[in-house]
This record gives C-alpha cells, structure tokens and sequence, in this order.
C-alpha cells in the first residue's frame, strides 16, 4: 500500500501542478491526501481549488484556511488574505470551512489503530502547534500526546524530515508552494506500508521548482504586494 500526502500548497498553482505531474508518473497510488493550507499567500489561490476538484484526492483543513474562513465571516482580512477571498468567492470559502481536520489510513487488513498512518496539518490535536526536527522526544511527545498511531504524516513547519519517537514514524512533508529550510524545491512524500515487517516507510520527494512561470505569475497577479511575496518565495527560509 502506498499513500502520497502533500501539504501547504499556499495559491501556487503552478508549484502544485508540477508534483500533480509527478505523481501521474508514480500511478498507481492508493491514496492521495492533502494536508492544508492551501490558497494563501500566493497568485492563483481559485487555480488551486479548481486543480483540487479535478481529482479524487482527500484534502483536509490548514490553519491558514480556517483564517481565510473566519476572515469572510467576520469582515477582518489582511490585503493578502482579502486577496484570496476575492479570488475564492463564496464557494470557495465554503469548501475551505467544509474540509475535515484529519484522515487515519489503515493498512490492508488491519484493524488495530496503532497500525494506522494518521495525516494532519500540524499535529493530532490542534492547527497551529508544530513538530520540528529540533524538538526533543519530550517536546514531541508534549504535542503528540497519547495519539494511536504507527505513523504521523504532516506540513504545517514546512520542513521535510523524518524521525521515529517511541517506534511511530514522524514525517513532515514540507511545502509544495513554498518550502523552507534553504531548498526551494517542491516536496512531498511517499508512504509504504511494509506488511512484513508492519510498518509504515516514507520517503521524501523533491521536485525542481517552476521558479521562473512562478515568478511571472505573481508579477503579473493583483496580489498587495507582489514583491514581498516573491522575496518570500525565494528566500526559502524563516
């Protein structure tokens, strides 16, 4: 069984059209899951959602589009995130605010939730806690809690790694739209699970990043400010 999972597309279309390609290359896949935070930040936040339905994918909700929720509903946007509403209209706030908080894969045969693979955005609980390489196994476990689960797939951090605490698989995906950590590259990962030795393996994908498309489209985009969001993009780091 394998199960891609992608997350923190942030409105590049263009990025999420290259990992897209990608994974038609990889088919089959059984299951395509994308961790949130999908249409802030950059040009085409409506392209996204439309690249989105034209797929079978399960989506799940990010901390900036519950914001983008909240921001339509109470009337107080920042000019990014009023950008995006512009762009998204009704409809595509009500997707946002319909998305779910989380998806447990369980492996061929199982019924044991400790075997499971449990996709989120940040962590199991919450929308804006992060699990970062640096953390202590306490820290992580802080977070973490008393989850069931063989593997914990996530975004959020935008800074791919893998990590095992107490025999769970940690893996963050990083960013398809705008990765950090000093690697402007697509990512996303790859989860397999081992029936013989029951166990979930990930391993990271990274794809050359359509920089220069990208580039054209946020200077030719209405976006507040197109070159904050470009320096942004190519810095590549916080």
């Amino acid at each position: 069984m394998r199960v891609a999972v992608m997350a923190d597309i942030h409105g590049f279309d263009l990025a999420l059209e290259t990992v897209l390609a990608d994974l038609a290359r990889l088919e089959p896949i059984d299951e395509v899951i994308v961790a949130g935070d999908l249409c802030a930040v950059g040009p085409a936040p409506d392209s996204v959602l439309q690249l989105l339905a034209e797929t079978d994918y399960v989506v799940l909700q990010g901390n900036t589009d519950r914001d983008l929720v909240v921001a339509a509903r109470t009337g107080f946007a920042d000019p990014e995130s009023q950008y995006a509403l512009e762009r998204l209209g009704s409809s595509g706030v009500a997707y946002l605010g319909n998305l779910p908080f989380q998806r447990r894969v369980s492996p061929p045969g199982s019924r044991d939730p400790k075997e499971d693979l449990l996709v989120v955005h940040a962590n199991p609980h919450d929308l804006e806690r992060k699990l970062t390489p640096e953390m202590t196994d306490d820290q992580l476990r802080e977070v973490i809690g008393d989850t069931s689960a063989a593997a914990i797939s996530f975004g959020h951090h935008h800074v791919a790694f893998t990590r095992y605490l107490d025999n769970m698989l940690l893996c963050d995906v990083s960013a398809v739209g705008n990765p950090k950590h000093g690697d402007l590259r697509c990512k996303y990962a790859i989860l397999t699970w081992n029936e013989l030795l029951r166990t979930w393996e990930a391993e990271i994908t990274r794809l050359d990043y359509p920089l220069e498309a990208t580039m054209d489209e946020i200077q030719r985009s209405a976006l507040p400010d197109p070159e904050a969001t470009l320096e942004k993009l190519l810095r590549a780091s916080y």
